[in-house]
């Protein structure tokens, strides 16, 4: 079998809502909730938190201390970097891709397309979000340790920041695949990026308390609750340049 290792990125300067990997949520931090929802896919071999080595990181180190989950700190900008220096730390065929801004991260979802990547031979990278399906926020992503390694060698810009964009905006080099989940539920936003996303966040956490919920739950409730679903309705997501 091949052997994955989950990467989740983190750190606590984002410019919009500074600190968000830490804030709690029903008495666990967002990282916290991103690493469960990993560890209970049970298809990685290994997880690493990679932050930055900046000091206003220390505190993701920290917590990773009390999660019991390994960290590897690289450079603040450059998170391909990060991710390879991570997967030097520990080895194996492919890496599945998480940020630390997901705390609705889907462990059902994680197991389907690891299931994928192992079953298409030669694959060198498979997401959900080449083309969408799925809310932001719940997105799973794995690229084969070489093809991370390549991006390493050639990825510029806005690219070393994104860490797999490069392959998947360059199918000509790489063989890409993309996984569409029905019902089409990527209307919904459910990622945490400012404060309208948290108070989403909250009233979810609120509700379902400190437990995993799987997309179709959480989906079929929110369909209820159009006042939760208009609070970041209007968020805009960067663009790929803008990193």
């Amino acid at each position: 079998m091949t052997r994955v290792i989950g990467i989740v990125q983190a750190r606590m300067g984002s410019t919009r809502l500074p600190g968000k990997v830490l804030r709690p949520l029903a008495g666990r931090s967002v990282l916290g909730r991103v690493v469960r929802a990993a560890q209970d896919s049970a298809k990685l071999s290994d997880l690493v938190v990679a932050t930055s080595t900046e000091p206003g990181d220390d505190a993701v180190a920290d917590e990773c201390s009390k999660l019991d989950v390994a960290c590897h700190r690289g450079p603040v900008d450059d998170v391909l970097d990060r991710f390879v220096g991570a997967l030097d730390a520990h080895p194996a065929d492919a890496v599945a891709r998480f940020t630390a801004d997901c705390p609705l991260l889907d462990s059902e979802i994680i197991r389907l397309v690891a299931d994928v990547y192992q079953a298409v031979p030669g694959l060198d990278y498979v997401s959900t979000s080449i083309a969408r399906t799925l809310p932001r926020g719940l997105d799973v992503e794995i690229i084969r340790a070489d093809a991370l390694r390549a991006l390493h060698r050639v990825a510029t810009d806005h690219h070393r920041v994104h860490v797999t964009s490069y392959a998947y905006t360059h199918p000509e080099l790489f063989r890409v695949l993309g996984v569409t989940l029905t019902p089409d539920r990527s209307h919904l936003r459910l990622t945490l990026d400012t404060e309208e996303d948290l108070a989403l966040m909250h009233a979810v956490a609120d509700h379902f308390g400190d437990v995993s919920v799987p997309l179709a739950t959480l989906a079929d409730w929110l369909a209820g609750q159009p006042t939760l679903r208009a609070l970041n309705a209007v968020v805009r997501q960067k663009r790929l340049e803008e990193a």
